[in-house]
């Protein structure tokens, strides 16, 4: 059974797949976890705590990065916004140079307390205070090629992470480039005035499912699905989008690099093509040996099942895989998808 697919009916799955690949889908996130740290001590702090380099983040930036164990095991990944002080009046460019008012961290709920617990743990001796956000802040993700025009965020840089302050219908949001459109983060007593504006402006609104698919199609690994505690960020392709190799020491530094200048990842996170309904967990076999389990699952509208799996490296693309008990297989390919 495909957890979370079952109950929707394909029709209405293949609409909302159109509207996020062709136009633009809205779907409501705000129960990601949210903090912020402000303090003139806060990019200093934070730099030394994650695996990306924040020394050069100005305001209106951002950087995805993941925060890890003494060995090099993710405790979780992030998205660490340098927001900028709201300007008034038309016209209000940001300054190059200018230092952000505070960084806006935004993660997966199920990591969220493990990186509340690293802050409170680490930023004695630093000038930085910590804000929770989670509730205080709705966030609403518009998905497809027309998601800036809804937006109206024409000023937005083309940088995934880059964000803005802006103004829609007289409601005050942070638009946030993403790989796949734009996120538009408020206050949260302004979170349904801002999606009925938005829907209004042409926006489809769409279940997690198919945004889900999406994501999946695009090969990107969702924390505590496809990656987890034991997951070095290797393993899981995000070298290049969350590891920097010429910034100073982070938590768990010495693992990461020795993999990636001396070493080989056991496991690959690789695509599945799969023969049968699979659920997330199940165990992949190659002959008689335990190379993964199931990660993500969608049923994609141009692709069929398909899901994420982190495998060990003799599953090589091509490869066919038992999955579960069931008698199924899954073929393993490269990412993405689409």
């Amino acid at each position: 059974m495909l957890e979370g697919v079952a109950a929707t009916d394909t029709d209405q799955l293949g609409a909302e797949h159109r509207a996020l690949r062709e136009a633009c889908g809205l779907l409501d996130r705000s129960e990601r976890g949210k903090l912020a740290l402000s303090g003139a001590g806060a990019v200093e702090f934070l730099n030394g705590q994650v695996t990306n380099e924040l020394a050069d983040l100005r305001a209106g930036e951002g950087r995805y990065a993941a925060f890890l164990t003494h060995k090099g095991k993710m405790l979780g990944d992030l998205r660490i916004l340098a927001v900028a002080e709201r300007r008034s009046g038309a016209g209000g460019e940001l300054d190059a140079d200018e230092a952000p008012i505070e960084l806006l961290l935004d993660t997966e709920r199920t990591a969220l307390q493990a990186l509340f617990d690293m802050i409170r743990r680490f930023k004695v001796g630093y000038d930085v205070e910590l804000h929770k956000r989670t509730v205080e802040r709705g966030l609403l993700s518009l998905i497809g090629p027309d998601a800036e025009r809804v937006a109206n965020a024409s000023a937005l840089p083309a940088e995934e992470h880059a964000n803005t302050p802006i103004e829609l219908d007289g409601i005050a949001a942070l638009a946030i480039r993403t790989d796949l459109g734009v996120d538009l983060l408020c206050d949260a007593t302004d979170t349904e005035r801002l999606r009925e504006a938005l829907l209004a402006r042409g926006a489809t609104a769409v279940t997690e499912p198919a945004a889900e698919c999406v994501r999946i199609e695009s090969g990107r690994p969702r924390y505590s699905v496809d990656i987890d505690e034991t997951t070095i960020p290797q393993e899981a392709a995000l070298n290049e989008r969350a590891v920097s190799f010429t910034k100073g020491c982070y938590v768990g530094q010495e693992t990461v690099a020795r993999l990636h200048w001396k070493g080989k990842p056991n496991r690959h996170l690789r695509g599945l093509r799969l023969s049968a309904p699979a659920s997330t967990g199940e165990e992949l076999r190659l002959g008689e040996r335990t190379v993964g389990h199931v990660g993500s699952v969608a049923l994609s509208p141009e692709h069929g099942l398909i899901a994420l799996a982190l495998v060990r490296r003799e599953a090589e693309p091509g490869a066919h895989v038992a999955v579960g008990e069931h008698g199924s297989e899954a073929e393993v390919v490269e990412l993405p998808f689409a």
